[in-house]
């Protein structure tokens, strides 16, 4: 049986890996699907000039996400700042758990919704939100509640919403200069009689096409896959902070029997959720492959790798 630190050491090492493989496949796809553009054009240098433009138009998006993505998230959910009276339990644990964990008290919100769920965002752990609905307030006991708290404040710990923004950036990138290259193929008046007779040009549209074709989903596959794997960190997390994984279990035990989905959750804020807050999963055949573009990994593993956790 593992404890928490070797799950947890295992699952940094897991998530490291996925996150190198992602930007250097990431700088393979900008690269070709660049190039191609370039000798669409006529370029003999390639279009390297695009990457510029793309990430001019990405770099905004993401500034702006970045620094009010916690304001937007809150004001789309309908969240209020929670009070030290009525939502006594909530506070409490929050600050207990801070103080255990060293880390700053987040603003705590709270969404009136009695289905049972939590989210963490923010760039960091000065400017961190940790949101739970009532129903998760009213449902789950003080140690569950911990379990969730402590799920988030790792969340927050291990910059996640900061990773996940600069994952962001590249596979919209990626998605911006494939869209591009297409636009061009088809609107645009490249100097393609230069390039009809040189192999090198040839080879490059074609690897330009394969890119722009299959690597924004390969980049979404990828994204999530990082997704998925900082959910387990942030659990292993939550048994490093309270020192026992029978709370978060029993927790994530009851969000996932309840029934009721959370209609203050949208496909834009679904990630953030520490349980996805859409019901009734896809069944049969095609579930192994509808996993693929989950944001969060299956219950049942997530549950099994806390019941290791000793």
């Amino acid at each position: 049986m593992q404890n928490i630190y070797e799950i947890g050491q295992s699952n940094k090492i897991k998530s490291g890996l996925i996150t190198a493989l992602f930007f250097i496949f990431s700088v393979i796809a900008i690269y070709f699907i660049s190039q191609a553009i370039g000798y669409y054009n006529g370029y003999e240098t390639g279009g390297l000039g695009y990457v510029g433009i793309a990430l001019i138009f990405s770099g905004i998006s993401t500034f702006v996400s970045y620094y009010y993505s916690d304001k937007i998230v809150l004001k789309i959910s309908g969240a209020r700042v929670a009070n030290s009276k009525e939502d006594r339990l909530f506070t409490s644990v929050a600050e207990n758990l801070c103080i255990g964990a060293g880390l700053p008290k987040p603003k705590l919100y709270v969404i009136e919704d009695s289905a049972p769920n939590a989210f963490a965002t923010g760039r960091d752990p000065e400017h961190a939100v940790i949101c739970a609905t009532t129903g998760l307030l009213d449902k789950l006991s003080r140690t569950e509640l911990e379990g969730v708290i402590a799920h988030e404040l790792t969340h927050i710990r291990n910059y996640d919403i900061r990773l996940m923004s600069i994952v962001s950036v590249m596979v919209g990138l990626i998605a911006l200069l494939g869209d591009w290259f297409f636009r061009v193929r088809m609107f645009g008046g490249g100097n393609r009689r230069d390039n009809d007779n040189n192999q090198l040009g040839a080879i490059i549209m074609i690897v330009g096409i394969l890119f722009a074709i299959l690597s924004p989903i390969i980049a979404t596959l990828i994204q999530l896959a990082i997704s998925r794997r900082r959910e387990f960190m942030a659990d292993a997390g939550s048994v490093e902070i309270t020192r026992q994984p029978q709370g978060l279990i029993t927790a994530l035990e009851k969000i996932s029997k309840d029934t009721e989905p959370l209609e203050a959750a949208n496909k834009a804020t679904a990630h953030l959720y520490i349980v996805n807050p859409f019901k009734g999963g896809i069944k049969g055949s095609v579930n192994t492959f509808a996993n693929l573009f989950n944001t969060h990994p299956p219950l049942t593993e997530r549950i099994a790798t806390l019941q290791k956790m000793s």
